[in-house]
């Protein structure tokens, strides 16, 4: 029997990261490029979807690209592909926010340059952080125990729900 507390339907999920899409689009609506910085694998998987919404509303170019690192200890931090970021609007996705440790190491290689803004978005966001991360588009906000933890599930590259146990 699985332990499985669905927190987000696929249904849930596809609306609530439409709905970013268009707060995306609201608040960068006077840039002339967006880079959308996917954090492997599932953060990558949601920058796509979200590309893929903002090309509906948002009037400039949109540039997805992946970074990677081990989120227990994240020594190495890759992008790919390398771009310059100086004077770009970034936004930074992942699936799940919990204590801000990920999005805060991927910050690193971003401000060996001189991006215009940086704006952050996950899915699903825990209400309590260990490191001074805020996420600037949330998807759902649980408060949850530090015993919890929550899954996005991806199935074929589309976001199916999201669980906690």
């Amino acid at each position: 029997m699985s332990n499985k507390k669905y927190i987000l339907s696929k249904e849930a999920a596809e609306k609530k990261l439409r709905r970013m899409a268009l707060e995306v689009t609201e608040r960068n609506y006077d840039e002339q490029e967006l880079v959308l910085i996917g954090i492997k694998d599932k953060g990558l998987i949601i920058a796509q979807k979200i590309a893929a919404y903002l090309k509906e509303t948002f009037k400039g170019k949109i540039e997805v690209i992946e970074l990677s690192l081990n989120k227990k200890h994240p020594e190495a931090i890759t992008i790919n592909p390398i771009i310059d970021f100086n004077d770009k609007a970034i936004l930074l996705i992942d699936d799940v926010a919990n204590s801000g440790k990920t999005m805060l190491y991927a910050l690193k290689p971003l401000l060996l340059q001189y991006p215009k803004k940086i704006q952050t978005l996950a899915l699903v966001q825990r209400t309590h952080k260990n490191f001074p991360i805020e996420v600037d588009y949330v998807g759902l906000s649980l408060s949850t125990t530090l015993n919890e933890h929550i899954y996005v599930e991806v199935i074929n590259n589309e976001v199916s729900g999201a669980w906690m146990e």
